[in-house]
């Protein structure tokens, strides 16, 4: 079974970046094969690392739903199953050292139960293949708390060094146990803390509503400079303090 790692937190906080730079770690260590998701709504994790966003499954999704519907647009020489399943296997973008899928939209109008029911089976099977399934997602983790994608064995909040921050990932944290999702761990990783040091208040906030803190990660001139340049976020140099500090957590984590 592949080792699945999520990452959640509210927009603007660094989640993808730190998702990306997690990603370039695994790889460099050795863990492939690996599938990287992008479950979040505002999907830029390719820009992140650098490659280019293939056809979504939930643009497949909502066309094949609506072709259904119509009674149109599927090859007669094909049953519905087949053609579902060919349509979203050319969603996965393979690259070199992991292969890829985009979320992508939520649902429209009508019934996706077979069409969800057919995602889920094909993305059952990929899993299967790969040691490591990296998952960036939403606030709302919608495609895991709908059962789309697989049980959480990792779960990392990433918070920016604010109180708001934090009140935020406790929201995700609480929305976790109400849906039972059970995940193996559930950490907290505070981004962009000036000199990699957490105020006094918001180490508070943190202990006040219970969350487990994996690490902090200093904010680094690094990273803004790569988004300035257009150049991926996270292939900025190993030596930088950010990526350090990331790798310490993971190492701390058995990640």
């Amino acid at each position: 079974m592949a080792y699945t790692i999520a990452v959640a937190g509210k927009g603007g906080v660094g989640k993808t970046t730190v998702c990306g730079m997690m990603i370039d770690a695994l790889i460099k260590g050795g863990k492939g094969p690996l599938l990287v998701v992008d479950a979040d709504a505002n999907s830029n994790l390719n820009e992140v690392l650098g490659v280019e966003a293939g056809v979504s499954l939930g643009q497949i999704r909502e066309e094949i739903a609506q072709a259904e519907l119509r009674g149109d647009t599927i090859p007669k020489s094909m049953t519905k199953a087949d053609y579902a399943e060919y349509r979203f296997e050319s969603a996965l973008a393979e690259e070199d050292d992991f292969d890829m899928l985009v979320m992508g939209r939520t649902q429209g109008k009508g019934c996706y139960c077979y069409v969800n029911g057919v995602l889920k089976t094909l993305l059952d099977k990929y899993i299967g293949a790969y040691r490591y399934v990296v998952i960036d997602n939403e606030a709302g983790m919608e495609h895991i708390a709908r059962g789309t994608l697989p049980h959480v064995d990792a779960l990392l909040l990433v918070s920016d060094c604010s109180r708001r921050g934090v009140q935020a990932v406790a929201r995700i944290a609480e929305m976790v146990r109400e849906l039972d999702l059970k995940p193996g761990l559930m950490k907290l990783i505070i981004n962009r803390a000036p000199g990699g040091v957490l105020s006094d208040g918001v180490r508070e906030e943190i202990e006040a509503h219970h969350l487990e803190l994996a690490g902090v990660l200093p904010q680094d001139d690094a990273v803004y400079e790569a988004d300035c340049d257009g150049k991926p976020s996270s292939k900025i140099p190993d030596a930088s303090p950010v990526k350090r500090a990331l790798h310490g957590i993971m190492q701390d984590l058995s990640l």
